[in-house]
């Protein structure tokens, strides 16, 4: 009988590329829409906006959400209530637009690359950016609002969580605004006005008829709020989710 055509080099050649393919554990990633602040379509955008009350004595407090790839928000309302093209609060104020090739996709749970892929799985690991929001949305209807133990920056964190965006499955409230207010960009400079203008109407406000004490008070209102959530996140697990 003639011999084999395929060599052995021939079937080596033919694993090594069947382990490439294995390998290759991130899903292939289609456009997504530009941003259009007029319809409110943010695709894969953290956005956020000013609360009514709070905001005026502590600006950089606000209502948090996640878009969809279509530009859809996704925001954590209430208790068992994640919102759908309906964000709390107002119009969007502040956006930031994430990176997909940040998050991790893999095909199967076996050919995981990710550096973290035994916590990302834990997280809970998702084949898209939609699926990962899908599955966090899943989670937080079941869970109730609290502005101090489970709030809209937890189901934002949740969701980065299980993209394991930029590596990290260590997202938690405080690194979520801080991711916000550090990258995010405005919509345009009325967002700017009406995030704002409360808090230093309040301020003069309470100069005027206070004096310096009401300023010590807004400061000592800032640290016990900046505190609660450092002592809950860091130094009381599972406080804050």
């Amino acid at each position: 009988m003639p011999p084999n055509k395929f060599s052995s080099m021939d079937v080596g050649a033919g694993s090594d590329d069947e382990d490439d393919s294995s390998s290759n554990s991130l899903q292939e990633l289609w456009p997504v829409g530009t941003i259009d602040p007029k319809r409110a379509r943010f695709p894969c955008c953290i956005v956020w906006t000013p609360l009514p009350i709070v905001s005026w004595l502590a600006p950089y407090i606000g209502h948090a959400g996640i878009c969809q790839e279509d530009g859809t928000v996704l925001d954590f309302a209430g208790s068992n209530l994640v919102s759908m093209d309906n964000f709390a609060y107002g119009s969007i104020a502040r956006y930031l637009q994430l990176d997909r090739k940040k998050c991790c996709f893999p095909v199967n749970l076996a050919a995981h690359v990710c550096e973290r892929s035994y916590k990302h799985a834990e997280a809970g690991t998702a084949i898209s950016w939609d699926d990962a929001l899908q599955s966090g949305m899943r989670h937080f209807q079941h869970k109730f609002y609290n502005l101090f133990t489970c709030n809209c920056y937890s189901f934002v964190a949740n969701c980065l969580n299980r993209l394991a965006y930029s590596g990290s499955v260590k997202w938690n409230v405080l690194t979520v605004a801080a991711l916000v207010w550090l990258h995010g960009q405005w919509v345009d400079k009325m967002s700017v006005v009406r995030s704002f203008f409360p808090f230093l109407t309040v301020t003069c406000i309470g100069i005027l008829m206070a004096g310096w004490p009401f300023l010590i008070g807004m400061a000592a209102f800032s640290t016990l709020l900046i505190g609660w959530f450092v002592f809950g996140v860091y130094c009381m697990k599972g406080l804050v989710c």
